[in-house]
């Protein structure tokens, strides 16, 4: 019988990865994130665990469920070298130095931590760098690698996302490899729906004379840059970012029959990956929801990260 590999979903958001490892096959034991606004989404879409909002400077680390893999789509935040040399106490405030307090104390088998492509060039590479060096001192062994969804998740999204993936074991972490690049075979058109509520349209907003022009085509994806219309790769969206949420004017545009909108909440969501019938809270306003879909992971491309680790650990 196959063991079943419990997982700890750190800043979990609204449960992306938490999709993608129990579509692979494992089980959540365990889930924070700091954001309350998610707790209503995560909450409506899962069974137990739901999702704990305290924060993770307060967590009994002691007293998280016993657990083998952690997962963490964790914020970048700006940190010294000199205060990393300190110990992970003098780098309190930065998150990143609270998972390896988890891992220094639980020792899982196995980790997956998630983020920003400019994370390895951020402060000139050190951050990365610490990082790195923070995770092989407390035992483990590493693999990183750059995805872009639109190449390793079959959705149309420009999205590119570095993951990190450890094992304590290091013919386990040998064996393990990223996923192959796979053949974008999806528009965005089948993530879009032909009618949306009226208030997503620009039609009769004062925006509409400023951009009307520039967006002709059912086939792009277009962007309003404060100043001008930036058109996007054919069939593709661009990036959705954590900022979709705010004003609205970085949620992508489109057009379709009825003249030119901007995606809709569950449409951005859907462009994360996640199924159609992924529930949205209906008290949460939509600049929420955008912002938790930007902030979200494209769940095809960790389910495909999930599926190669749980190879190598079964």
């Amino acid at each position: 019988m196959e063991r079943g590999f419990r997982t700890l979903d750190l800043f979990a958001g609204v449960g992306g990865i938490r999709l993608g490892f129990e579509n692979a096959g494992f089980k959540t034991i365990f889930a924070n994130d700091f954001d309350k606004t998610c707790k209503d989404t995560y909450d409506l879409n899962f069974g137990e665990p739901k999702l704990n909002t305290e924060d993770i400077w307060k967590l009994n680390i002691k007293e998280i469920p016993e657990f083998d893999i952690l997962l963490g789509g964790f914020p970048c935040q700006a940190f010294s070298i000199a205060g990393y040399r300190k110990g992970f106490n003098e780098a309190r405030g930065n998150l990143f130095f609270r998972i390896a307090e988890i891992l220094e104390e639980r020792k899982p088998e196995a980790f997956l931590l998630e983020n920003v492509k400019n994370l390895k060039g951020h402060d000139k590479g050190k951050t990365f760098k610490v990082i790195i060096e923070t995770l092989e001192k407390l035992g483990y062994h590493i693999k990183t690698k750059v995805l872009n969804s639109m190449e390793y998740g079959n959705i149309p999204q420009n999205r590119e996302r570095i993951f990190i993936v450890g094992f304590l074991d290091k013919n386990k972490a040998e064996a393990f490899e990223f996923p192959q690049s796979i053949k974008l075979t999806k528009s965005f058109r089948e993530f879009t729906a032909n009618e949306a509520d009226d208030k997503y349209y620009y039609n009769d907003k004062p925006l509409y004379e400023r951009i009307k022009n520039d967006i002709n085509s059912e086939d792009m994806v277009y962007q309003w840059r404060r100043k001008y219309v930036r058109t996007n790769k054919k069939g593709v969206v661009p990036t959705l970012t954590a900022n979709m949420g705010l004003g609205g004017h970085n949620v992508p545009i489109i057009k379709n029959h009825k003249g030119i909108r901007k995606l809709t909440p569950k449409e951005t969501f859907m462009l994360q990956g996640f199924p159609k019938g992924f529930k949205l809270p209906e008290n949460l306003a939509d600049n929420k929801l955008y912002h938790q879909a930007g902030n979200s992971v494209v769940v095809p491309v960790v389910q495909r990260i999930a599926e190669n680790m749980i190879k190598v650990l079964a």
